[in-house]
């Protein structure tokens, strides 16, 4: 049985050594030289030392904020009453469905709708509105990308309010709760692992977008995946952009240690 679970996991840690750990390993050693090839700690040196830097930092930790609130306060009404509904799996294959579309053409899907001759627009002449400027602002951006993350948010909600058990609501409607306490003390506590584990699906990812600033946000929004794809595609500074992906990476460990599951004591006999 021992050799057998060995073979069918050797996979997933080759999968584990090339795809996660090397890449990761060679941007941490990228990030120590410089244009020249030369070893050196200045980029890190540059990166902590230069406010702009810092506040491509703040930008990204804000629109990342902003957009997993956003998907929050949307995906968890939806995903609470999608449990309520008769036919529920119809509805989550339904919300399910974009993320089989290539973000891409969503992206460009957006332009056309943001566009000065597009339908939002048209709909806001119907009531004197006039065209406005829509498209390269940062609401636009935050709409894009809230509605691009609203699934990775719903699923995880939706699963953890599936699994709590019913007679936990019926007891505390017994003891003399309303919907408003049983949600607030019951179902609300016993989901938090869902919220927890959506808000690191959407969370992360928001702190390293650059398609989205570029195509929505006609780079006004600035982040530092942004800084990224400038430093490797157009400056070539790949030390320095591999310095930032450090930093992203160790970001994205402490969301992950803070939102992550805490194990209870064991009772001890």
């Amino acid at each position: 049985m021992t050799k057998t679970r060995k073979f069918y996991t050797f996979p997933y840690f080759v999968w584990l050594l090339l795809f996660v750990i090397a890449p990761v390993a060679l941007i941490i050693y990228q990030s120590f030289f410089d244009m020249q090839g030369a070893f050196t700690l200045e980029n890190y040196q540059t990166y902590f030392t230069s406010g702009k830097y810092l506040i491509m930092t703040l930008n990204s930790i804000w629109y990342a904020f902003l957009i997993t609130l956003f998907t929050l306060l949307i995906s968890y009404p939806t995903a609470y009453f999608l449990t309520k509904l008769k036919y529920k799996d119809l509805w989550l294959l339904l919300i399910i469905l974009p993320t089989w579309i290539n973000l891409l053409l969503k992206a460009y899907a957006f332009i056309g709708i943001f566009s000065i001759d597009g339908s939002v627009n048209h709909f806001l002449e119907f009531f004197g509105l006039g065209p406005t400027q829509l498209l390269f602002t940062d609401a636009s951006f935050l709409v894009v990308a809230t509605y691009i993350e609203i699934p990775f948010m719903i699923m995880p909600i939706y699963n953890a309010l599936e699994e709590i058990d019913p007679s936990l609501v019926s007891a505390s409607r017994d003891l003399g709760a309303n919907s408003y306490q049983a949600f607030r003390r019951v179902i609300f506590p016993l989901s938090l692992s869902g919220v927890k584990s959506g808000v690191q699906a959407v969370f992360i990812p928001s702190l390293s977008l650059f398609m989205l600033t570029r195509l929505i946000g006609g780079n006004r929004v600035i982040t530092l995946g942004t800084a990224i794809e400038q430093h490797f595609l157009i400056t070539q500074n790949w030390g320095m952009g591999a310095t930032i992906g450090v930093i992203l990476i160790f970001a994205m460990f402490i969301v992950m240690l803070l939102t992550q599951e805490k194990k209870g004591r064991r009772i001890k006999k």
